[in-house]
């Protein structure tokens, strides 16, 4: 069996759908299942040049030249035949995914009609793009009302380019609830994993711990790796950072990492901050491990979250969390009763939030660990490849 993966939301510097997509190629790389399967992955990865990389027998990576967006992301985005076509031809795969809606879907299966008929795609939901996306920028401008049509309008369009889809695989109840409602494709329940072993309490970096703390015990430790925008509630942080310095009476160490249009904002918040430092983009799994663990709480602020892979990264490292009312982030702190739903998005409730967490941090930090470690990436793609099956 072969199965040919496409996503434009793919980036280098990406957060959740890039571990995605590194853990699904790991375990078609060295698992017993895919290799008893017979099953063979190939990721067609968008590019700035086109080449075959063969990392094992059940594991191609087809590096495929195409269109970088300008700016400070680094996302790129295909969708030409000659970017689509030559993968299906040269594979004929018996299933295709595809994790990202704009116009990718629509092409892929227009051209596998042709080449490969049998077929079967599925979309992976990786980003609730029709609220995320559409609705809350039109809402904040134009009000509910337009927010709510530019929405439906989205779930149409959505609609458009899943349909002849053989389904969609979510990994959160919030996001299935909706696709239901909108009259999606069917949908194939898939959470994803986490690596309780590499995310662990015992990665505390004491040496790490005391530079940040700067010689002092009470100053608390923050680290925010997520993609700077509004959406990840970055804005919301930096404004409720002096307003938690000044209740605690110690401004607390935070750490931010990655990169987004916001990018300016926390350099700005840098040079203003003492203790706030940026670390750029943190590509070794090994350096967010020691972060994560030597840090106080999490923070997991998107409420637009399809899954959370991070928030569960932080969980396990023995971090409570601060989580946005809506989406994945209200559903795992819900369901662990490892911290704090903010009801309220304002600067100061998230204020009041990060202060109780901090005061009841060790009960928090024991159910996060104990929530995280019934999640692993081997049952994720065991039932995903069932599902590839047709079992």
């Amino acid at each position: 069996m072969v199965i040919v993966d496409f996503n434009n939301f793919w980036s280098p510097s990406g957060g959740g759908v890039r571990r995605y997509h590194l853990q699904k190629m790991e375990f078609y790389k060295n698992s017993e299942a895919a290799k008893q399967a017979n099953a063979t992955l190939v990721f067609v990865m968008p590019d700035g040049e086109t080449y075959t990389e063969k990392l094992s027998e059940n594991l191609v990576i087809e590096h495929v030249e195409s269109f970088r967006f300008p700016g400070k992301w680094e996302y790129r985005f295909m969708w030409k035949e000659s970017q689509i076509a030559p993968i299906l031809r040269k594979y004929m795969p018996d299933v295709i995914e595809v994790g990202s809606p704009y116009i990718l879907c629509n092409r892929v299966h227009h051209y596998a009609k042709r080449i490969c008929p049998k077929a079967r795609i599925y979309g992976f939901w990786h980003a609730d793009f029709p609220v995320t996306y559409v609705e809350r920028p039109f809402a904040k401008k134009f009000g509910k009302f337009v927010g709510a049509i530019a929405r439906n309008i989205a779930f149409a369009y959505a609609r458009f380019e899943y349909r002849g889809f053989a389904g969609i695989e979510v990994s959160s109840e919030d996001i299935r609830k909706r696709l239901v409602k909108h009259r999606l494709p069917a949908w194939y329940w898939i959470p994803l994993g986490c690596d309780i072993k590499q995310f662990s309490p015992d990665k505390r970096d004491e040496a790490l711990v005391n530079e940040l703390r700067a010689g002092n015990e009470l100053r608390p430790i923050i680290f925010f790796p997520h993609r700077f925008c509004t959406e990840k509630g970055v804005d919301l942080l930096l404004a409720a950072y002096p307003i938690v310095a000044k209740r605690l009476g110690v401004e607390p160490a935070l750490v931010l990492a990655g990169t987004g249009p916001m990018l300016t904002a926390v350099e700005e918040a840098v040079a203003e901050h003492k203790y706030i430092q940026y670390v750029g983009f943190v590509n070794s799994i090994d350096d967010m491990a020691r972060y994560y663990a030597s840090s106080d709480i999490g923070l997991a602020l998107s409420g637009w979250e399809t899954f959370g892979l991070s928030i569960l990264e932080s969980m396990a490292s023995g971090n409570g969390q601060v989580a946005a009312s809506t989406g994945a982030a209200g559903e795992h702190v819900r369901a662990s009763g490892a911290g704090i739903v903010l009801e309220e998005r304002t600067p100061e409730a998230l204020a009041s939030a990060i202060i109780k967490l901090l005061q009841n941090r060790v009960f928090y930090a024991t159910n996060a660990r104990t929530y995280a470690e019934k999640y692993s990436w081997d049952s994720c793609f065991e039932r995903q490849l069932k599902l590839y099956q047709g079992k």
